[in-house]
């Protein structure tokens, strides 16, 4: 085991069960390192969008990734919109250029609603695996959908111990955002005007991301002492199809580092559960929360397209 492994093995063993102990990991990292992401993409939607087919919108993200010095991303999959044959060619197309396949489950339930049961949802992680297990590159990172991951003990503490059982690892999102509401408001506006300007949404979308990025990175040096191996969550939409290329150059042109996915879960602090209730939102979010000292910097939830309504509104977007 060389110094640097060790220097981790001791951080990831002795912090991260609570707030001051995950401070105290800032002493292992120099400050001075530039901010690093990862790309992390959930759902794996197949349905129709305007203007691009999901096979063009495919070879886009896939495209716009292999430009950045062949970047490689993980794929969070919901089992049930690529429980399909079309759908397995497409993640065939990730799979073999050496992408993270992970699972998202498969209905994309609510976990933290009364009606769905530790029972209903643990059965249907297994049935999401089930989808993607035989492709190479899939691994056993498990990602809430909608970042919700109980909204009581009893739940929580429930799935963490199953996904331990089955061997998973929660992959977590450390940069939260909107993308999938932009999104929403960009389709609605095709859907309109099939030849619209699409620049200003690419612009609102571009200065989202850096604003959350940099609220989450500065949360990360407040809680943590240190900027951590982020996880940036995206969405397989349109949105990201026309755009993914522009959010990279703008990362790299601020002076963020691109990494793979891969090398950013094995940052320590995504071995932490914060003991939060409702548990869930960004990992760096969670462990804020838990710290009891960072309420001013936080809301709830964490993002939401109500933060962006009455901008894009405003913006006639």
């Amino acid at each position: 085991m060389n110094r640097r492994t060790f220097i981790r093995s001791i951080a990831c063993a002795t912090t991260l069960s609570s707030a001051g102990g995950a401070a105290a990991l800032g002493s292992f990292f120099d400050s001075r390192t530039p901010p690093r992401v990862a790309i992390t993409m959930d759902d794996f939607m197949l349905g129709d969008a305007p203007k691009l087919s999901v096979e063009e919108r495919n070879r886009r993200v896939l495209g716009a990734l292999a430009r950045h010095s062949d970047l490689k991303a993980a794929l969070f999959v919901a089992g049930k919109h690529s429980d399909n044959e079309l759908g397995r060619r497409l993640l065939r197309a990730w799979n073999d250029r050496g992408h993270t396949i992970a699972n998202h489950s498969y209905s994309h339930h609510y976990y933290n609603s009364k009606q769905v049961s530790f029972q209903m949802f643990s059965e249907d992680v297994l049935r999401g695996e089930a989808v993607i297990r035989d492709l190479p590159r899939f691994r056993k990172l498990f990602r809430f959908p909608y970042l919700k991951e109980g909204n009581t003990a009893e739940k929580r503490d429930a799935m963490r111990a199953f996904l331990k059982k089955h061997g998973y690892r929660n992959g977590h999102v450390t940069i939260d955002a909107s993308d999938w509401y932009v999104d929403g408001r960009l389709r609605k506006r095709l859907e309109k005007s099939p030849d619209a300007d699409l620049s200003p949404y690419r612009d609102y979308y571009l200065n989202h991301i850096r604003e959350r990025a940099t609220y989450y990175d500065d949360l990360s040096r407040k809680v943590l002492g240190r900027s951590v191996k982020h996880t940036l969550l995206v969405h397989f939409n349109l949105l990201n199809a026309l755009f993914l290329d522009d959010l990279l150059t703008m990362f790299e042109r601020q002076g963020w580092k691109l990494i793979n996915s891969d090398e950013a879960f094995e940052d320590p602090v995504f071995s932490s559960a914060p003991n939060i209730l409702p548990a869930g939102e960004s990992l760096v979010w969670a462990l804020a929360k838990q710290a009891g000292k960072f309420d001013s910097l936080l809301r709830y939830p964490g993002e939401d397209g109500e933060y962006e309504k009455e901008k894009m509104d405003r913006l006639g977007l």
